[in-house]
């Protein structure tokens, strides 16, 4: 029996259908089945907030302990050459880090101090 297909499940639609509005019960499962989606989404996004979280703080704590190793490696390095700028060096360009020269601060002399004044007396003249 070549071609033999199993009876179609539902008969097909010939004639108009008429539209038929959910009922409560229709209407009631969609909600909870909304809300069950909805609290499984914040759900999800809270666990994965939280282990963010907690892979973060152990990154951090482990990069705070120094190994002892980084010492020794430190001491047996080699001193490194500052960063040089060959065209500054030899005065094409201007110097991309130019130290700064030192200003001279003024200095200011002070000449006698007046004597505090107490209440009744006039203020003492200066000598100009």
């Amino acid at each position: 029996m070549a071609g033999h297909y199993p009876p179609p499940m539902v008969e097909p639609i010939t004639t108009p259908q008429h539209y038929v509005p959910p009922s409560a019960r229709d209407l009631r499962s969609q909600a909870v089945h909304r809300l069950q989606v909805g609290a499984f989404g914040l759900c999800a996004m809270l666990l994965l907030v939280g282990l963010a979280n907690i892979i973060t703080d152990r990154v951090d704590r482990n990069t705070d302990v120094e190994d002892p190793i980084h010492e020794v490696v430190a001491v047996d390095a080699k001193p490194k050459k500052a960063a040089s700028d060959p065209l500054a060096d030899i005065g094409v360009v201007p110097a991309s880090d130019p130290t700064p020269t030192p200003t001279p601060t003024p200095t200011v002399t002070a000449g006698p101090r007046p004597a505090p004044m107490q209440s009744g007396e006039p203020a003492p003249l200066l000598d100009q």
